[in-house]
C-alpha cells in the first residue's frame, strides 16, 4: 500500500526570512492525521534567506539531521562543534541529555535550501554527539545510497534507532529496485524533481507512506533527488 502525501497539503510557515513546509505537525501547524510516521517525527523543507537563521535553542532526546540541497548552512553547538554544511552534506546531531545549537545561512546574500528531519531515538539521556559527511552525486547517481543506519554501516552516519535512510538521484533511464525486510514500513520524500515509485508519479515535495511493501522501484526520474526511510512497523512516533 502506497499512500501519497501531496506537497501542496503540507503545513506552511512564512516568517519572511524563512519559508518552511511541514510534512508532519510542527510548530503552529497541527494536523491530527499527520503526527509523524513510525519513528519519523519531522520533515521540514526549509529555505532561509541570506544573513538569517535559527538563533541558539535547546534540544533533548532527539535524532536531528539536516540534508542540504542548495547553499550552505553554518552550525554551532554547546559541544564546541562549529562547521559549515554544504550541498551534498548530511549532518546528524544526537541531542541526548541536552544540547544547544544555532543554524544560520552561511551566505550573506544567497539562500540555503535544506531538509531538517527528526527521528525519535530508541534510548534517552545519551551523551550528545555530532556527525557530518559529504555524500557525492556519484555515490547517489542512479541508486539509493545508505546515508544513515543504526550501526554506521558502509560509512553512513549512525542513528540511535532501528531506522535506515537512503538518498538517490534519478534521471532518464536510471532505476533501482530495493527490497526491504518483512513487515517494515517505509517513507519516501521527494526533495526535488519527479519520479515514479512503484508506478505512481511523485513530484517535488511529495511524500509517501508504505506499509509492509517488500519491493520498491524507483524509475522515470526527471532530475529527481529522493530520500527513502526504512522504518519499524508502527504508525505514530512513540515520543
Amino acid at each position: 500500500m502506497l499512500e501519497i502525501r501531496p506537497a501542496a497539503a503540507r503545513g506552511v510557515a512564512d516568517f519572511g526570512w524563512l519559508q518552511s513546509q511541514h510534512s508532519f505537525s510542527f510548530g503552529r501547524y497541527y494536523d491530527p492525521q499527520q503526527l509523524g510516521f513510525s519513528d519519523l517525527l519531522v520533515i521540514n523543507d526549509d529555505r532561509v534567506r541570506g544573513g538569517h537563521g535559527f538563533d541558539t535553542h535547546p534540544h533533548r532526546d532527539m535524532e536531528i539531521f539536516s540534508y542540504v540541497l542548495e547553499g550552505a548552512l553554518a552550525h554551532r553547538d554547546s559541544m564546541g562543534t562549529g562547521s559549515v554544511i554544504h550541498a551534498g552534506d548530511v549532518q546528524m546531531m544526537s541531542a541526548g541529555s541536552g544540547i544547544r545549537h544555532s543554524e544560520y545561512n552561511a551566505s550573506a546574500d544567497q539562500p540555503v535550501h535544506f531538509l531538517q528531519i527528526w527521528i525519535v531515538p530508541d534510548r534517552q539521556g545519551v551523551t550528545p554527539r555530532y556527525q557530518q559527511r559529504h555524500f557525492s552525486a556519484e555515490e547517489k547517481r542512479g541508486q539509493l545510497h545508505l546515508i544513515i543506519s543504526p550501526d554506521g554501516a558502509d560509512d553512513s552516519l549512525a542513528v540511535y534507532q532501528d531506522a535506515r535512510v537512503y538518498a538517490g538521484l534519478f534521471d532518464g533511464a536510471e532505476r533501482q529496485r530495493i527490497t526491504l525486510a518483512p513487515d517494515r514500513f517505509a517513507y519516501i520524500q521527494v526533495a526535488r524533481g519527479s519520479l515514479s515509485v512503484n508506478g505512481q508519479r511523485l513530484q517535488a515535495g511529495d511524500g509517501a507512506r508504505l506499509r509492509r511493501v517488500r519491493e520498491i522501484e524507483f524509475a522515470e526520474g526527471e532530475q529527481a533527488e529522493v530520500l527513502l526511510f526504512d522504518l519499524r512497523p508502527h504508525e505514530q512516533p512513540r515520543y
